[in-house]
């Protein structure tokens, strides 16, 4: 009686526990011993079957130990889980906690290479396009004492140098990936760290695991693995001997050769329609190439592939792709491969701008203010025309359209790195100077490659000029996702236009903009009326102040 109380026992706890393994048998297979493992192996139907059912058709000693056994490992498995949540919990950036800010670290215990316990720092994630980084430098050294908060090193991510800073105290123990390195996969170990200072030594000759690669994101980390897939192999085949079948008798102007006779008269300018098959059916083989070579026959005049490849070989230098040069390809190619781009282009007369620029500077230069270019008053005058229509305001999410209540500019700058985005936020509710004073400061970050990800995130709509500092006239920009807009700006010129009277002409200054759409979010008629809010900001600025 006692026995079976016990065992009745066991059974209500595997209510619960079956339903566990069933959904989490294959992530839990992990955690199993050997012993464990094999009987499972041997009683995989327990997964799939109720306890009473499974109770039914197998002994009760086979029962009570596969439940014993189940039991061990729902204990395994909430430690794992609590292992793995505190490992994740301390795998952000100490500060500001964001999903582009993930420090990928794994916490490891003494093994059978009786390695004392420590921590795996894997390659940060610190930016959502992000897949592989570069280690600029370490500013800490092996051996030194890190503590929360300090930074670790500068690691040059597809965007921008960010400092990885420390999430725990203790000491660095190992650099794997030093100064320099380049290309290193997300989640690829860097560094190890311990708790205690006399650990240090033991880990002068680590190497990471190749069998074990280091853990990713917490979202791919609890994904459990495929299962295996039992490989049924068939019984091998005899080759099948294939007859040479005749080729039918040729038929007007077609030439019938064999594929390695075709090759042949190719490389060396044969004419096939000159030569007389000796094969069956009179196929032209091999043989016969090589007997019209070997009569003395002249070959085509016509140079060969070969001597055309190296009669025109160029002097050339192959240039080292960046990770920012990366990701720019392969966003602009997503970009107009997905996005439906349409055009829109209008001339605005900027004299008046002009000379409010004019008397903008003066005061500003009185009291000791920055200038005010040109492109601050086009990003006000397209951040107020956005606000006016905020159709333009969007991007595409499939299922919706988001239209976004902040107007937030993203700036092109174009440096010795690439192309860099920053973002002048709520540009609509700021004043010029604010908006020059900004743009100022980031596009020297990010010159400096010291862009940080708030920088450049979070950007509604586009600004790319190359009038002023480049004197391009016209141009069509490609849209910057998930934005549904970017606006190509011009240079100015003076043009003849007609004055009031029939024989009266004169001169004003004007400068083409271009308003790439997608036509997914905006309508052509949505998009040209934005280009004349934004001609009217532009062609009477003093609006812009009000």
């Amino acid at each position: 009686m006692a026995y079976a109380s016990n065992l009745l026992n066991h059974s209500s706890k595997m209510k619960n526990a079956s339903k566990l393994l069933h959904h989490d048998r294959f992530l839990l297979l992990r955690c199993f011993s050997n012993d464990a493992q094999s009987t499972l192996n041997r009683n995989r139907d327990m997964l799939r079957t109720p306890f009473p059912e499974y109770l039914a058709r197998n002994s009760v000693s086979e029962t009570a130990n596969l439940t014993n056994i189940s039991s061990g490992i729902l204990k395994r498995y909430i430690s794992t889980a609590t292992l793995k949540r505190s490992s994740i919990g301390g795998s952000l950036f100490y500060g500001e906690i964001s999903r582009s800010s993930q420090v990928l670290s794994r916490r490891c215990f003494a093994s059978a290479s009786d390695l004392p316990p420590h921590q795996e720092i894997g390659m940060p994630s610190l930016s959502p396009t992000m897949t592989e980084g570069n280690i600029a430098r370490w500013l800490k050294k092996e051996g030194e004492k890190v503590s929360p908060g300090e930074v670790l090193c500068e690691v040059e991510t597809d965007k921008a140098t960010v400092e990885m800073e420390c999430m725990e105290e203790g000491y660095l123990a190992k650099i794997i990936r030093g100064d320099g390195e380049k290309e290193i996969k997300v989640g690829e170990i860097i560094a190890i760290t311990v708790e205690d200072e006399a650990d240090i030594g033991k880990f002068k000759d680590y190497q990471p695991s190749a069998s074990q690669p280091s853990e990713a994101p917490a979202k791919e980390a609890s994904a459990p693995p495929s299962p295996k897939k039992e490989v049924v192999e068939e019984p091998a085949r005899e080759p099948e001997l294939k007859a040479s079948k005749p080729s039918a008798p040729p038929s007007g102007d077609r030439i019938f050769a064999s594929p390695l006779a075709r090759k042949l008269a190719e490389e060396k300018n044969v004419p096939l329609s000159s030569m007389k098959g000796t094969g069956p059916e009179g196929l032209i083989v091999k043989a016969d190439i090589d007997d019209f070579l070997a009569s003395g026959a002249k070959e085509v005049s016509a140079p060969s592939k070969a001597k055309v490849a190296t009669d025109a070989a160029l002097d050339y230098s192959d240039i080292p792709v960046s990770q920012i040069r990366k990701v720019i390809a392969s966003r602009l190619l997503l970009s107009k491969q997905t996005i439906p781009h349409y055009y829109l282009t209008v001339d605005t007369c900027v004299d008046k701008l002009m000379s409010l620029r004019t008397k903008l500077n003066s005061l500003q230069e009185a009291s000791g203010g920055a200038r005010i270019s040109v492109n601050d008053l086009v990003i006000k005058a397209a951040a107020l025309a956005l606000r006016k229509v905020p159709q333009c305001n969007s991007s595409w999410a499939n299922d919706y359209i988001r239209q976004y209540h902040n107007v937030n500019i993203n700036v092109a700058v174009q440096t010795d790195n690439g192309l860099f985005v920053p973002v002048i936020r709520d540009a609509d509710k700021k004043g010029l100077s604010t908006i020059g004073e900004e743009v100022k400061q980031l596009a020297k970050k990010a010159r400096e490659n010291s862009l940080k990800p708030q920088d450049y995130e979070g950007g509604t709509f586009t600004v790319s000029n190359l009038g002023g500092p480049f004197g391009v006239k016209q141009f069509c920009a490609i849209i910057n996702p998930p934005q549904s807009g970017i606006l190509a700006v011009g240079s100015a010129e003076r043009r003849v236009i007609p004055g009031s009277g029939a024989e009266e002409f004169k001169f004003a200054s004007f400068m083409s903009v271009t308003l790439s759409c997608d036509h997914r979010v905006i309508d052509g008629a949505i998009g040209a009326e934005w280009l004349k809010a934004f001609k009217g900001y532009i062609e009477n600025p003093e609006s812009m102040l009000l």
